[in-house]
């Protein structure tokens, strides 16, 4: 019974609520901003924001004591000391409901631009993405170049059809510039279902 620890529902909710921006960040981790949340550097598919994440890989999240021992491959009671600063007393900043409720920017699709070049070259050069695939995403109206900066538009849409998620991701070589649109639902981000049927 010794690696047992007891934590009360005080101290289990204390460390869900620690802020992960400060957390991460003070672990030594990389973080890149991702429209209102974080990216995580050695892991692009997890953001942060405030004391919650998620995954948009694995399509799933939660808040702070599930990422910490996700990323670190530690045990329950293991993230939990680690959030409340375990043994070197660190306290990391807490995030607080607000009595409030957020402002949520509604979500627009930028403007798109009259034709795609720039981002087909960007995609098939670059990328090596096939022209069929890409046609394709077109079609269905994943993918388009915005008419601003000629950023390429990957979009996500819900069960019913209306979008409600987009990522810019630059088409200028050497441009790393990556950022959700404002206003993007995180559980919708882009993905393709093939409809024809697997040989």
């Amino acid at each position: 019974m010794s690696g047992y620890i007891h934590f009360t529902d005080e101290q289990k909710e204390r460390a869900n609520s620690v802020d992960l921006v400060d957390f991460l960040q003070r672990q030594g981790e990389k973080l890149l901003p991702s429209g209102r949340d974080k990216r995580l550097a050695r892991d692009h598919s997890i953001t942060v924001r405030e004391n919650s994440w998620y995954d948009h890989s694995a399509q799933e999240g939660s808040y702070a004591i599930d990422l910490v021992k996700r990323i670190y491959n530690l045990s329950f009671p293991e993230a939990v000391s680690l959030l409340l600063g375990g043994e070197r007393g660190v306290e990391y900043r807490q995030h607080t409901k607000s009595s409030e409720p957020e402002q949520r920017k509604p979500f627009v699709l930028p403007p798109a631009h009259t034709d795609m070049r720039r981002v087909f070259a960007y995609l098939i050069k670059q990328r090596c993405i096939s022209r069929e695939v890409l046609a394709e995403f077109a079609r269905e109206k994943l993918l388009f170049e915005d008419a601003e900066y000629h950023n390429a538009v990957f979009v996500g849409f819900d069960e019913n059809g209306v979008a409600r998620h987009a990522h810019k991701k630059s088409t200028a070589t050497g441009n790393g510039f990556r950022i959700n649109v404002e206003g993007s639902h995180p559980a919708y981000s882009f993905h393709y279902i093939s409809k024809e049927p697997l040989i």
